[in-house]
């Protein structure tokens, strides 16, 4: 998939990487989470002969807030990261939602918003609400930095300004007044995660004493080439109350915005009529300050605190060295492999599956420092220096005797194996959910498996085991206590 991989230790050796090989054969590219590029490499999709990794860069996953009240994320914040920070979710609430609605906890670990916003599809998330709240975006190179508008930043269907040399470096936007702006986000999937979106939209206004509106943003994604501003409807809005009869209208004229496509997800006219319908229930929501309605403050994000970073990155000809359950390992020739193949071809630890190799069934789950995410997407090298721990090895996060963890010992109780293929994955973002949560309510437990597809057992006997494990954590037998904290969630760099 790639020919050489470099890990830079600073952002100035970054870009001095990326001028270098950005002639090679096939280019060179930056990754980060590759949750988007490692698959699209896969699939012939994208090339790129030099992958330069800077997902391990100091100081680069920070998000605050300037003394212009403007908010700022640093090139590798995770969508996780993002749902996890008070900031956001308190001042930026339609793209804290969008985050949470990105793929699955494993994907959101290790996706960066960045990411999502350079793969440039018109159906990813996190561009639409960032669209509404007026962001902006730098590009840094050796030449110089400069600033784009984000609705500036695409020509096309996955086609940016960004230049071959360039590198996003902030995502930049005002952080919302909250006394007098509100602002939400929806999306129109298939299924309730790892869904890409039929439509999405986002609105933000803000009002004055008399609750009319003073300004409106309405942004709609996978209906156009780009992310499109409902701008007919924004202007409708202003000096209006958010009555039923403004609602309908700026609903209607939202829809002549869009200039949706047939594809296999949905026909262009119900992706028409879904334009209107989500403008509808956006502003609907915002009327009623209901925008917030069933956001749940305590996110499974599948981190067990055991956060771990590499003493040294990885050098080119030199073995990949990890530490997978407890034992080092050097491993040589692996360069060009994802961490899935790695673990099951060079350690010989067949328990981690291979189901999709596309991030979207959860089989090859797995927990890199301290976060549970899916090994089909990591490059091997990435793992350099990293502490794995994978289903052979999760007894190493319960409270149970070896060599079981509570968990595996509970879906043996409940009955919840069938074929067995998609287990491991199931044990080991369990283990990551109830070192997060010792005792996870039903909503944390399904969101927490939510990345994990079982083809056989219908979930029920899946989510009876979490009360089972839960009950085998909670007998009091001394010997088994818990000694890892449950962790606190904030973002980061979050001041």
């Amino acid at each position: 998939m790639w020919h050489v991989y470099l890990e830079p230790s600073s952002l100035d050796e970054a870009l001095t990487l990326l001028a270098r090989h950005a002639a090679d054969d096939g280019g060179a590219r930056i990754i980060a989470g590759g949750t988007d590029l490692v698959i699209e490499l896969e699939r012939g999709a994208r090339k790129a002969g030099t992958l330069i990794d800077i997902s391990r860069l100091p100081g680069q996953d920070r998000i605050w807030l300037d003394e212009a009240g403007w908010i700022h994320l640093g090139p590798l914040v995770t969508h996780n990261q993002v749902v996890a920070s008070p900031l956001c979710v308190a001042r930026a609430f339609p793209l804290a939602r969008a985050c949470r609605e990105v793929g699955a906890p494993q994907i959101r670990n290790r996706g960066t918003v960045a990411g999502n916003l350079i793969t440039a599809s018109p159906a990813n998330d996190t561009i639409t609400p960032l669209i509404a709240l007026g962001a902006k975006v730098t590009l840094r190179s050796l030449r110089g930095a400069r600033a784009v508008a984000l609705r500036d930043f695409y020509r096309g269907a996955r086609r940016t300004e960004m230049a071959a040399d360039e590198m996003m470096t902030d995502i930049a936007f005002p952080a919302l007044d909250t006394g007098r702006q509100r602002g939400t986000f929806i999306k129109l999937g298939l299924r309730q995660a790892q869904a890409i979106s039929l439509v999405n939209c986002a609105a933000v206004c803000a009002f004055d004493d008399a609750g009319h509106v003073i300004e409106a943003a309405i942004a709609l994604g996978a209906v156009a080439p780009t992310i499109v501003r409902a701008a007919e409807a924004e202007t409708a809005l202003i000096g209006q109350p958010l009555t039923d009869e403004t609602i309908a209208q700026a609903a209607a004229l939202a829809q002549r915005a869009a200039s949706p496509i047939d594809d296999v997800r949905a026909g262009a006219g119900y992706r028409r009529r879904m334009v209107s319908a989500l403008t509808r229930r956006a502003l609907t929501q915002l009327a009623d300050g209901a925008e917030r309605d069933g956001w749940n403050d305590a996110p499974a994000l599948l981190w067990t605190g055991d956060a771990h970073r590499a003493a040294s990155p990885f050098q080119p000809g030199n073995p990949i060295r990890l530490t997978v359950n407890g034992q080092d390992y050097a491993i040589n020739g692996a360069q060009g492999k994802t961490l899935l193949r790695l673990l099951r071809e060079d350690c010989g630890l067949t328990g981690t599956k291979e189901g999709c190799a596309e991030g979207e069934c959860g089989a090859c789950t797995v927990i890199m420092d301290g976060q549970a995410v899916m090994s089909c997407l990591v490059p091997a090298p990435r793992a350099h220096g990293a502490r794995i721990v994978t289903v052979e090895g999760i007894n190493r996060l319960g409270r149970g005797a070896p060599p079981l963890h509570p968990l595996q010992q509970a879906f043996i109780d409940e009955g919840a194996v069938q074929c067995g293929y998609c287990t491991p994955g199931f044990i080991v973002a369990g283990a990551a959910l109830l070192a997060e949560y010792p005792h996870p309510t039903e909503t944390q437990i399904r969101e927490g498996v939510s990345g994990n597809l079982c083809r056989c057992t219908g979930y029920y006997k899946i989510i009876s085991a979490f009360d089972r494990a839960i009950e085998l954590t909670s007998e009091p037998d001394k010997t088994h206590e818990r000694t890892q904290t449950d962790p606190v969630h904030t973002g980061a760099g979050d001041r």
